[in-house]
C-alpha cells in the first residue's frame, strides 16, 4: 500500500533538497525513507512511531535495503513527542500521514508539529475522509457495511471524516495554511493496484468486525455477507474505485 501511495506523497511534498524532516507517525518508515532519499546529501530525516512491532519491522526493512542510516526512528506517542528540547523549532519540515483519523486530539498533534518547524517551515497534513470512497457498480450490502465501519471510529473517540478539517486545524494550531488538495488513491479493474487496493478494504472491514457486531452496527452474517461480496465484485472487468486522500499544507509565521 505504501507503494502505491509513496511517489503521489512525494511529488505533493516538493522537497527541495537538504530539509530536516520529522515525520509523525512513521510506520514501517517506508515513505520517510523515502523521503530522506528524495532530500538527498545534508538531509536529515527523524520518524516517530508508538509501536514497538512497527518500528522493529521498520528497522528490519531498511537494513534489507542497505538504508539503515538513512532515518533516525524513534518510538514515542504523537501526542507526546519525543523532540529534544534544542531539536523544537528547528525542522525545515514535519508531515503526517494517516495518523490524525486516530487519535482523539488531533489538534494537540499539529500544535506541537507547528511547534517543531522554524519560522517558515512547512506542516503537512495527509488523512482520510471516509465519506469519499465510491465503489462502483456498488457491491450488495455495501453501503450498510462501509457505514458501520465508519462508525467504530466514533467509538473510539477519532473523526472518520479528519480530512474535511486538515486545513481548519492548520489555521488552529497557529500555521498559515497555504495549499490544499487531493491525492487520488483509487483504482479501476485491469490496473495493478487494483487487486491490493480492494484486499485493503477488506482488511479494513474484518479487523472492525469484533467492534461492528458487539456495538449492534451490523449482523455477522450481513457482515460475511458484504465480504463475500466484495470479493465477487473484484472479479468484475468494470469494476472501480474512486478514493483520494486529503492534503493540507501550512507555513509557521
Amino acid at each position: 500500500m505504501n507503494d502505491l501511495l509513496n511517489e503521489a506523497s512525494l511529488r505533493e511534498l516538493q522537497l527541495r533538497g537538504g530539509e530536516k524532516i520529522l515525520d509523525v507517525g512513521s510506520g514501517l518508515a517506508q515513505l520517510s525513507r523515502a523521503m530522506a532519499r528524495a532530500a538527498g546529501p545534508g538531509s536529515r530525516v527523524v520518524g516517530i512511531e508508538r509501536s514497538s512491532e512497527q518500528l522493529a519491522e521498520a528497522v528490519r526493512q531498511a537494513k534489507a535495503a542497505g538504508e539503515d542510516q538513512l532515518v533516525e526512528l524513534r518510538q514515542g506517542d504523537a501526542l507526546a513527542l519525543p523532540v529534544r528540547e534544542e531539536e523544537w523549532g528547528t525542522f525545515d519540515v514535519a508531515h503526517t500521514r494517516f495518523l490524525l483519523e486516530h487519535v482523539p486530539d488531533p489538534l494537540q498533534v499539529v500544535h506541537a508539529m507547528v511547534r517543531a518547524v522554524r519560522p517558515g517551515g512547512r506542516v503537512i497534513l495527509e488523512d482520510d475522509n471516509h465519506d469519499v470512497m465510491r465503489l462502483w457498480p456498488e457491491p450488495p450490502g455495501f453501503g450498510p457495511l462501509w457505514q458501520a465501519y465508519i462508525r467504530t471510529y466514533d467509538r473510539l473517540g477519532n473523526d472518520p471524516y479528519i480530512g474535511h478539517r486538515l486545513v481548519s486545524l492548520l489555521h488552529l494550531a497557529g500555521a498559515k495554511p497555504t495549499r490544499n488538495t487531493w491525492i487520488f488513491f483509487g483504482s479501476c479493474a485491469g490496473h495493478p493496484a487494483f487487486d491490493p487496493l480492494v484486499e485493503n478494504l477488506i482488511g479494513l472491514l474484518k479487523g472492525a468486525r469484533k467492534i461492528c457486531i458487539a456495538a449492534g452496527f451490523i449482523d455477522e452474517s450481513y457482515l460475511e455477507d458484504g465480504i463475500c461480496a466484495l470479493r465477487a465484485w473484484k472479479q468484475r472487468p468494470d469494476a472501480a474505485m474512486w478514493l483520494a486522500v486529503s492534503w493540507a499544507e501550512g507555513i509557521r509565521s
